[in-house]
């Protein structure tokens, strides 16, 4: 019997809330590959529901800019065209979460796995050109977190999110009354996407299961 009321006892973490501080990177029209200097910061917030030991469902809120400067690329086009952005863009995603190492309910186990997401959201972009909302986003990613001193716990995440805009940097098959120059359009066969970089703290709500 004691054994049985133990075992009931024992926690389980289900609901978690948390939120980090990182950086969003653009790569579209104006910069075709991931460039650090174009770095923006960002801010992001969630709640998680661990399902199961290795599935969790996460909600979450992000914020951040993103920039992209021609004068920076070797693309003779580019520097012909000089176009520089700095946009500022919102996102609600939902993703699935699958840790590789389950975290074991024992009050003294440290806590701590790798984990891979994906997901759909929904995000809007606003600069000097566009000003839209309402563009689906398709985050997927890697992370890894760590309980530090349970319920408190750390984490480090990377994610790439795929969109269907070609405007986020103001640029498109249609560009806005910026310049009626050919090159100042953006090429309808690239989708625009950009990154999220982040460090995050979570507070885990631990339910106790009592006989």
């Amino acid at each position: 019997m004691a054994g049985l009321f133990i075992s009931l006892t024992t926690l389980a973490q289900k609901a978690e809330i948390g939120g980090g501080l990182g950086g969003m990177l653009y790569k579209g029209d104006v910069s075709p590959s991931l460039n650090p200097r174009f770095y923006m910061p960002a801010a992001n917030m969630f709640f998680r529901y661990n399902a199961t030991r290795s599935v969790s469902f996460r909600g979450g809120l992000a914020i951040g800019g993103i920039k992209g400067e021609d004068r920076v690329s070797r693309d003779p086009l580019q520097l012909a065209r000089d176009y520089s952005f700095n946009s500022r863009v919102s996102e609600a995603t939902i993703d699935i979460q699958y840790n590789f190492f389950s975290y074991k309910p024992q009050p003294k186990v440290r806590n701590w796995t790798p984990y891979v997401f994906g997901g759909i959201g929904l995000f809007s972009v606003r600069n000097s050109v566009v000003r839209a909302r309402g563009y689906m986003t398709f985050p997927i990613g890697i992370g890894v977190k760590y309980e530090i001193k349970r319920p408190w716990s750390i984490g480090a995440e990377f994610g790439t999110r795929f969109t269907n805009s070609d405007y986020l940097d103001g640029l498109g098959d249609v560009t806005y009354g910026v310049t009626t120059a050919k090159n100042a359009q953006g090429n309808p066969a690239l989708r625009d996407s950009y990154t999220y970089t982040g460090i995050m703290v979570s507070y885990t709500f631990y339910k106790i299961f009592c006989p």
